[in-house]
């Protein structure tokens, strides 16, 4: 009973609110490790810590995906699962699973390159060591994203409202006077990275071109790889008589569906989201979810 109840709540849950999970599940486990069986926590983060160095970092390939799931303190995966879940919420309002995926595992794989390119390039950095952990340039990602997006909407602060663009250029201006004064600098070049994703995929998006559609493609992959094989059915034939006029009809309505979508971004990316109308919004919402 208990087994089909965490199924159920498993199965309501978002792709952001499953991300969040796994993040927390993960900061537990690395921590009852250390109590429970006295393994020193930097033994395990050894293994999926992204290194600055690019030979280690050859030797480990799979780091520049798992250093996101891991984290330094509570405060460190707090914040960052705080603003996930927030984003994430307004993300998965315009887009599927997939683009969501797209846009937060681009941000973490392009802001763990710049973090090993800043340190490897900038002389100041070339003869510091340092590791990359936690989620904030796949956090970055989504949210610039959001915030390039759909730039006039309002979203509320505490007690008052402000602007996406506008908390887009507070994040960057914090990150660029955190870097400026020294602070987490293999951290603050990651943020970059999801930064400058987020916002070139939001920017191509709106011009009809889905930066993303390779790594889909990857996706899916993989994903293969480890779909267990379906039992072929014994053949069957089947005479189905299929009319010009019901296949005609099945294609319009697809058309008008995908045009109906088409329009209300459109609509978006010249007003804002705030100017669509209730059956607008409930629309699009819809739409999301059965892609």
């Amino acid at each position: 009973m208990a087994s089909g109840g965490l199924k159920y709540y498993m199965a309501r849950l978002n792709i952001a609110e499953k991300l969040i999970g796994i993040n927390v599940l993960v900061f537990i486990a690395s921590g009852l490790l250390a109590v429970l069986f006295g393994i020193p926590k930097d033994a395990v983060l050894n293994w999926f810590e992204l290194p600055e160095d690019i030979n280690e970092f050859i030797t480990k390939p799979w780091t520049l995906v798992t250093y996101s799931f891991f984290h330094g303190s509570l405060g460190h995966i707090f914040w960052n699962m705080l603003l996930l879940y927030f984003f994430g919420k307004i993300f998965l309002n315009l887009f599927d699973n997939q683009r969501f995926l797209n846009v937060y595992f681009l941000g973490v794989i392009f802001g763990g390159l710049l973090f090993m390119l800043g340190y490897n390039v900038f002389p100041m950095l070339l003869s510091t060591n340092a590791i990359l952990i936690g989620a904030s340039a796949g956090v970055s990602a989504v949210l610039i994203f959001v915030c390039a997006y759909i730039p006039s909407r309002e979203v509320r602060i505490i007690f008052f409202n402000i602007k996406l663009w506008q908390l887009a250029v507070f994040v960057v201006l914090k990150d660029v006077i955190s870097l400026s004064m020294g602070s987490n600098v293999g951290g603050m070049l990651a943020h970059f990275g999801g930064i400058l994703l987020g916002y070139v995929y939001a920017t191509q998006l709106l011009k009809g071109n889905d930066i993303g559609s390779g790594f889909t493609k990857l996706w899916n992959g993989i994903a293969q790889l480890f779909k267990p094989r379906e039992r072929k059915a014994p053949l069957k034939t089947v005479y189905k008589k299929k009319t010009a006029k019901n296949k005609t009809k099945v294609d319009y309505d697809k058309a008008a569906h995908q045009k109906k979508i088409d329009d209300i971004l459109d609509k978006i990316s010249k007003s804002g989201y705030e100017s669509l109308s209730k059956a607008e919004k409930d629309f699009l919402f819809k739409a999301g979810k059965e892609d």
